[in-house]
């Protein structure tokens, strides 16, 4: 190292000092700097003192998060980095986000036009979609409202139609495709997330698995999962017989960028709720809280997608 090139970076470096922008470890030099010091074996200790000096920790976007839920995960889908967790993996009743298991399983078992019927072991579900017995879809119809209005009917009725395809029963359909889809938390008994009893959930999952499952679900099948974003959905059973339902998450077009929704609730689950959106240029981050109260969960997303979006801007949430 000659002196030109030592006194090239003292000078650098107090311009970077003064100027607060010379960053290390999470953050970034300036370009000068950084082609300078690359340069170089050894970095001159006037430089590293400057450096150290100058160190600007990356903001912690989501230091005053508070939730209702007793679990969270903030999972970005490209690069599979966990932004934010509470209690992540702990396995927690899903309640209706059940729902998205069922449709993965199904998926992967029926075409688009297959037939679906409503059975009267469906229709004895509880809630009322308006569906008949015999009355019968095309699977990705069905499908689209199951999510939207989160239909106990057509969740069973679509899991019936899976599970005999492949001479299997409901949780055996489920429990396979949460081992395939890598869910290690997962545990599902029925395809409606209904409790079992006052003591027994219908299916359990942790936040993570959940965030892995929906952005599954989300490249598997667009059409069928981006249903959920729709403040209502209307389709047409083979017999013409139209139904119109409304979506569980009002709160859709809130969300900008929003790609995915699905809600649950059930006394053993509280609120739950799940959605994927595009944090920027084709850039999906999944938001999953897991038993919060009925409008809690609405709150809880809504913070954290507050939070992400000043974690992507370098800055705490407080400042934006």
């Amino acid at each position: 190292m000659n002196p030109n090139e030592t006194s090239f970076l003292k000078k650098h470096g107090d311009l970077l000092q003064s100027g607060g922008v010379l960053l290390v470890g999470s953050v970034l030099l300036s370009g000068a700097a950084f082609a300078a010091l690359s340069s170089f074996d050894v970095v001159p200790e006037e430089v590293q003192t400057a450096i150290a000096i100058n160190a600007i920790p990356a903001p912690n976007a989501y230091e005053n998060i508070r939730l209702i839920g007793e679990s969270a995960i903030v999972y970005d889908l490209v690069t599979g980095e966990t932004l934010y967790a509470q209690d992540a993996d702990r396995a927690l009743p899903l309640a209706s986000i059940t729902k998205l298991l069922t449709m993965y399983a199904a998926t992967g078992t029926l075409q688009d036009a297959s037939p679906v019927s409503i059975t009267p072991e469906a229709l004895a579900q509880e809630g009322e979609s308006g569906f008949t017995e015999g009355e019968t879809f095309a699977f990705k119809d069905l499908a689209r409202l199951t999510l939207v209005a989160s239909s106990n009917d057509g969740a069973a009725a679509i899991a019936d139609a899976a599970a005999i395809s492949k001479n299997m029963d409901d949780a055996e359909l489920l429990q396979r495709a949460a081992a395939l889809a890598g869910l290690s938390h997962t545990r599902a008994e029925n395809a409606t997330g209904l409790d079992i009893s006052t003591t027994e959930a219908g299916a359990y999952g942790s936040a993570r698995d959940v965030a892995t499952l929906a952005g599954k679900l989300l490249a598997k099948a667009p059409a069928i999962a981006g249903s959920t974003v729709a403040r209502s959905i209307t389709v047409r059973s083979q017999d013409g017989t139209v139904h119109t339902l409304p979506n569980t998450n009002q709160d859709v077009v809130h969300v900008s960028g929003i790609l995915l929704s699905k809600t649950g609730y059930t006394d053993l689950a509280g609120g739950n709720l799940v959605v994927i959106y595009d944090a920027g240029f084709g850039h999906p981050v999944a938001v999953v809280v897991l038993g919060s109260s009925k409008q809690g969960r609405f709150i809880d997303v809504e913070n954290l997608i507050r939070a992400t979006g000043a974690h992507f801007a370098g800055v705490s949430d407080s400042s934006i």
